[in-house]
């Protein structure tokens, strides 16, 4: 189980010296952060590693593409296969999730048959928290595959089938309405296996009055594993891509952004915690990564993803 702590920074302290502004949004506490996951003086970190960002000067709206798929469902692979083509199409703005869940949580397409050659259990509680709700409130989501494209609505749905995705991805990137802009940093301790990631989010749209959600979750990269494939052949050796492990604090839908989180006109949101194991128990933190995203918590519309390297 993953040890994850966040922490809502709401104080903006700084401090001076020579009229230079040296770590602009240091907490004057840990306000919830595991500070034993640096190995060192805490008081250290804030004073030469807690990150002062720099004006964020991105112009383009990314594309979060949930892939809700399962290791034994014959017509993933080849959404999966879609999904990963869009990114490399789109490099640095399209960015994949594959989140093994259906309509109704755990399905015949991701339960673990040990049997039959299954072994692998890619589900995790925010994934399948996620897939529920959905299932039980956008009439887009039947089965599996299905996908969103930045939680776009598209004829009165969320969810859209494969066949959808490319031309949704297309028209979102065309138009590149940037509504709200994310950046961060992260720091990482192969010693404890502990990261300190911080993130400035800044809202551009002035006509944007919905509350706004941020969520940050882990993603492994790749796993060779079990696949049941088109052709109903059993492949044991498929490559699984940008596999969902996980949200930070466990919180499935994130949490609200509030003006206790403003700074300087600017939301900060800072969380620590723990790298897991793989899925298959090896350790391997280059293998992982962060998406962060905010959304909309009316509409649901994911306005700014990003990806956060660990190592």
């Amino acid at each position: 189980m993953f040890r994850f702590f966040a922490f809502i920074f709401f104080a903006l302290l700084v401090f001076t010296s020579c009229d230079r502004i040296t770590n602009a949004y240091p907490p004057s506490s840990a306000f919830g952060l595991d500070t034993t996951l640096y190995p060192g003086n805490w008081s250290d970190y804030i004073a030469n590693e807690w990150p002062t960002f720099t004006p964020n000067t991105n112009m383009n709206r990314n594309v979060l593409l949930e892939d809700f798929t399962g290791h034994k469902c014959i017509y993933c692979p080849a959404a999966a296969d879609l999904a990963h083509a869009l990114y490399e199409a789109n490099p640095g703005r399209v960015f994949p999730l594959s989140i093994h869940a259906g309509p109704t949580g755990i399905g015949d397409f991701q339960v673990v048959d040990f049997l039959g050659g299954y072994p692998t259990d890619f589900t995790n509680p925010d994934g399948i928290a996620v897939a529920q709700y959905f299932g039980a409130n956008d009439g887009g989501f039947i089965g599996n595959p299905r996908g969103t494209v930045s939680r776009i609505n598209n004829g009165g749905v969320i969810f859209q089938s494969p066949g959808a995705w490319t031309g949704m991805v297309s028209n979102a990137l065309n138009q590149n309405i940037l509504k709200v802009n994310i950046q961060s940093a992260l720091n990482y301790y192969p010693s404890t296996k502990g990261a300190f990631l911080h993130v400035e989010i800044e809202k551009l749209d002035p006509n944007l009055t919905n509350d706004l959600g941020i969520v940050a979750c882990i993603v492994e990269d790749s796993l060779v594993g079990d696949q049941k494939m088109g052709d109903n052949s059993h492949n044991t050796s498929y490559i699984h891509r940008d596999i969902h492990r996980g949200n930070l604090n466990n919180t499935p839908f994130g949490r609200t952004l509030t003006a206790s989180d403003v700074s300087n006109g600017k939301y900060y949101v800072n969380y620590s915690f723990v790298v897991p194991d793989q899925l298959d128990g090896v350790y391997n933190a280059s293998n992982m990564h962060v998406l962060v995203y905010v959304y909309d918590k009316t509409t649901w519309e994911i306005y700014q993803v990003i990806k956060q390297v660990i190592e």
